[in-house]
């Protein structure tokens, strides 16, 4: 039987982070990936020779390189990766657009941000700066009961109009609660947008998941692609190892699973160790929250109607933002649109890409695609992106004529390739912020531990060795 001091399930940017981090001190560590390549959320596949990214839209907590206590410079040390082979591409312009009321332009430079306020909300100005004040002091890391962030930013914004503005696009940067999120969450969500920023690497998915690929076997970490976990085995109130869907069982030290807090639960078949693990059942853990993403390539034509100075743009066409799981297949009053190829310096191909993102009904989903008649999914999915298309049409105007290629997937696509329960990208809204559970040596890394976007993702992963592993080595 294998051993390894530490196991790891899960080769997405969490899994990868850890067993770097790991690795990285000559230690034996395996990661037991499920799928064919690594990345879980965050991938990438082809359709007719072209590369397709999936997750990535940008990623935050952009820093410049003489910030060097910034999360994004302080990952980069502990993976051990110069900066400079990343190839950092900053965001032109990104915006809040709310037609018909108001927008908000921000960048990388946070005084944009608030030069916009002071012109559209002047009477908001102190209050902003007030609440500014709270959120510099505010340490959202340390354990603490949820507390409601709407609460917390209407204390210091009256105006209705701004606190919409200001949550639209931390909402649909991570949040996992319906219309709310807890004030650690907005928090860190607030400085990686606003405070600090978006950037892409320069390339695809695809090159920085080989970067950190390359770095985890360079130090000699293992890992096994198409290799599931069935079961987490347990003894003596300890993990003991886990057996994987091929039956092999593995012992270890410690484990760190990157699968979700209840995808990770839905692991121990006796009942008791389930229990143990967490009393909660599934529907009160489980995500309500996932989306329906359309990607285009558009010719070059395009590039007379696009917008080329908007890196990412946030809109809303409702009175007010709402932010849950909608009544119908998909909510179109509000969603994303991204331009990948709109950062600093991007190097351009001979085509244009744009992604869109609404949120969308898992379950109307999932009963479509169960349906006896098989026509019904990909129908109700070229019904609805026609929808779509209808509405940018009315933000962005109309370049359909200049598709040349378009794909979307639902929340059952997200659920199919990323065993997320109910497709939910931002997984559980019951966060595990030190990452520790009732067993001593089981540590949860990744979005449910609490840590948000690509960066946060990676620091998870690197946290949870740093805290939890070396402290008993």
């Amino acid at each position: 039987m294998r051993k390894y001091p530490l196991l790891i399930i899960g080769g997405g940017l969490s899994g990868l982070a850890a067993g770097i981090r790991f690795a990285r001190f000559g230690q034996k560590v395996l990661i037991l990936e499920k799928h064919s390549k690594a990345g879980g959320l965050n991938s990438y596949y082809y359709r007719k020779g072209r590369l397709l990214e999936t997750g990535l839209h940008a990623i935050t907590n952009y820093a410049s390189p003489e910030d060097k206590h910034a999360p994004l410079n302080r990952l980069l040390r502990q993976l051990k990766i110069p900066r400079r082979t990343v190839k950092l591409r900053q965001q032109k312009t990104s915006e809040i657009l709310f037609p018909g009321r108001a927008n908000l332009c921000f960048s990388n430079d946070f005084s944009m941000l608030q030069l916009q306020i002071a012109k559209r909300f002047p009477g908001s100005v102190k209050q902003f700066a007030q609440m500014l004040t709270e959120i510099d002091a505010y340490d959202a890391f340390a354990p603490r009961p949820k507390v409601s962030a709407r609460t917390f930013v209407a204390n210091f914004l009256q105006d209705r109009l701004l606190l919409e503005m200001i949550f639209c696009p931390l909402m649909f940067y991570g949040g996992s609660d319906e219309d709310d999120m807890d004030l650690s969450q907005f928090i860190i969500l607030f400085r990686a947008i606003f405070q600090e920023g978006f950037f892409r690497p320069e390339g695809t998915i695809k090159d920085l998941l080989g970067l950190l690929l390359q770095q985890y076997k360079n130090f000699g970490g293992e890992i096994e692609f198409s290799s599931g976990v069935k079961e987490i085995l347990t003894e003596n109130n300890r993990i003991s190892g886990i057996r994987t869907d091929a039956g092999e069982v593995i012992s270890c030290d410690d484990l760190i699973s990157t699968a979700g807090f209840p995808e990770t639960k839905r692991l121990f078949s006796v009942p008791e160790a389930a229990a143990a693990f967490s009393e909660l059942p599934e529907d009160k853990t489980s995500g309500r929250l996932s989306f329906l993403e359309s990607i285009y390539l558009f010719n070059k034509s395009a590039r007379n109607h696009l917008p080329e100075d908007r890196t990412i743009i946030f809109y809303n066409l409702s009175e007010k933002f709402s932010y849950r799981r909608p009544d119908d297949a998909v909510d179109l009053n509000s969603g994303v649109i991204c331009f990948p190829d709109n950062f600093e310096r991007n190097r351009q191909g001979d085509t244009i890409q744009m992604r869109v993102t609404h949120l969308a009904n898992y379950e109307k989903w999932l009963h479509a695609y169960q349906d006896a008649d098989t026509s019904r999914y990909p129908a109700m999915k070229t019904d609805w992106t026609e929808r779509s298309r209808k509405v940018l049409g009315k933000i962005i105007g109309n370049c359909s004529e200049n598709i040349v290629y378009e794909d979307s997937f639902t929340p059952v696509t997200i659920e199919r390739f990323t065993s997320r329960t109910q497709g939910a990208v931002y997984g559980s809204s019951e966060k595990i912020k030190d990452g520790r559970t009732y067993f001593a040596n089981l540590y949860i890394a990744g979005t449910d531990q609490g840590y948000l976007g690509i960066v946060g993702a990676l620091l998870s992963g690197v946290t949870m060795v740093n805290q939890h592993i070396f402290n008993k080595m």
